[in-house]
């Protein structure tokens, strides 16, 4: 039996490789990273919300009409998930590699001052990165990390967004909730 594809079908699944490809903003370096960021492997799950679930979702979710706007501006969430059976020692070779994948690509690095070395390595409580970046003065792409004693949690958002729209999707499709005691200040050069 021959499969074969009608034209039009064939042109839409290209434009919806073409679209999630455009989607995809993550540097070059950072897939690589992740992998090799801790000192065991991990069971690792991956889903995303693209522009049509986002906007299909926006109904059952009523965070007011600045939080419908923060909604329309999403082109895509992506969250990625990783657990570990131990508690986990995150390489700081690794982490180093990840950031220097983000700065080569031109976004911003926030970490919470409150961590220092030795628990951004082996956290006993949830540390927080991250990174933005920016294109004509708004927020074109942001990623989350959040790492702890078992379980790496990466979360990405793709749409232009101001930062009080990250405020409204907070505590929603897996995009952590503002933590009120987190000091987010810009990373030290290099960092």
């Amino acid at each position: 039996m021959k499969l074969s594809l009608s034209p039009v079908l064939l042109t839409v699944a290209l434009c919806a490789a073409v679209g999630s490809a455009l989607n995809a903003q993550q540097p070059q370096g950072v897939v690589e990273a992740l992998h090799g960021m801790s000192s065991q492997p991990a069971n690792h799950t991956a889903f995303t919300f693209d522009h049509n679930m986002l906007q299909a979702a926006e109904g059952y979710i009523d965070d007011g009409a600045s939080g419908k706007h923060a909604f329309a501006a999403l082109n895509s969430i992506t969250v990625e998930s990783y657990h570990y059976h131990e508690p986990v020692f995150y390489l700081p070779e690794s982490m180093s590699a990840l950031v220097a994948a983000y700065n080569a690509a031109g976004w911003k690095h926030l970490v919470n001052q409150n961590a220092s070395p030795r628990e951004s390595a082996s956290p006993h409580a949830p540390i927080t990165d991250l990174w933005l970046h920016f294109r004509s003065g708004e927020i074109e792409d942001v990623t989350v990390l959040v790492r702890g004693q078992r379980e790496m949690n990466l979360i990405e958002v793709s749409g232009m967004l101001s930062p009080l729209d990250l405020v409204h999707l907070s505590g929603h499709f897996g995009i952590p909730k503002v933590d009120p005691g987190a000091v987010m200040v810009p990373a030290p050069p290099g960092k």
